[in-house]
């Protein structure tokens, strides 16, 4: 048998954690014809079948699950080992991946980024801004910044940018001549401009007031999936949007948009950066920690 390097070894990790060469070959920066070679390579020198291929999937066989199982936690443990040679350098270095909402990638980009970046220099920074929800460790982020409510419980989550307000919005153009809703059942009137999910399902809007809450799926003839257009269209005049009050913001103070229902729009717990609780933490994610919540503070 020829011993595999550690690069066919970690090759081999990541399509198998990730059970796809398509992403295995995006997170570790190699084409996918590269990495397929590298796999059948591996299996070659190892004399044995590691994985069971069709055109739509790829798994383990039992021969890789337990190689698998050997040798994630040898990975892990070269992982800190090369980490804690860079804390002993003072400076984290390595890629730091995160994926995040827009919301959260705005809010890290203006206050936290710049600083971070200047201060690390050795760290690449690769932030993917989506709105879909993704599993961070399937996907190969090292950390995820979504709303404090759609955390994973078996993740660490680490607060900050402050509250968040959802806001219903609309022009005064829009309003002039039409009754302003004081409940949320007074949209049943209203034109609203309704939102399309990442998952294919379209929101409903989320109202409460005094212990009173409702989720209603608002009468429209535009949707969107974006929340800058979402406040574009309402400054329109094409009808009333329902939005994070940080996107409004500009357009409130200009006059361009009024809010209504605001007794309905209570704030709710903000923005959090989660990762996983069960491994362990590179230097650059908690440099990135440590930074975001001394911005934070600082608030």
């Amino acid at each position: 048998m020829i011993r595999p390097s550690l690069n066919d070894l970690a090759a081999f990790a990541a399509v198998a954690n990730h059970q796809s060469f398509r992403r295995a070959a995006d997170v570790i920066g190699v084409s996918r014809s590269a990495l397929s070679h590298t796999i059948i390579g591996l299996e070659a020198k190892l004399d044995v079948r590691l994985f069971n291929r069709t055109t739509r999937s790829v798994s383990l066989t039992q021969t890789g699950a337990r190689l698998l199982a050997r040798l994630d936690p040898v990975l892990q443990e070269l992982d800190q080992a090369l980490d804690t040679l860079s804390e002993e350098r003072g400076t984290p270095s390595g890629t730091l991946r995160i994926n995040a909402n827009k919301s959260g990638a705005r809010i890290l980009l203006a206050d936290v980024v710049p600083r971070f970046l200047d201060l690390y220099p050795d760290v690449e920074l690769d932030l993917v801004s989506e709105g879909r929800l993704v599993d961070i460790v399937e996907q190969g982020f090292d950390a995820g910044v979504r709303l404090l409510e759609t955390v994973p419980k078996d993740m660490v989550a680490v607060k900050f940018g402050g509250a968040v307000r959802f806001i219903a919005v609309a022009a005064p153009s829009y309003l002039e001549g039409r009754a302003t809703p004081h409940t949320p059942d007074d949209l049943d009137a209203h034109c609203c401009i309704r939102q399309r999910l990442p998952s294919g399902k379209r929101y409903r809007w989320e109202f409460s007031k005094r212990g009173a809450e409702v989720a209603i799926d608002v009468p429209g003839n535009l949707t969107l999936d974006d929340n800058d257009l979402l406040v574009q269209a309402a400054v329109d005049g094409r009808g009333i949007a329902y939005v994070p009050d940080h996107f409004a913001r500009p357009f409130l103070a200009s006059g361009q948009l009024l809010t209504v229902l605001d007794d309905w729009c209570p704030p709710i717990p903000g923005l959090a950066l989660y990762y996983p609780r069960s491994r362990h933490v590179p230097s650059p994610l908690r440099a990135f920690i440590d930074l975001l919540r001394e911005v934070d503070r600082s608030r």
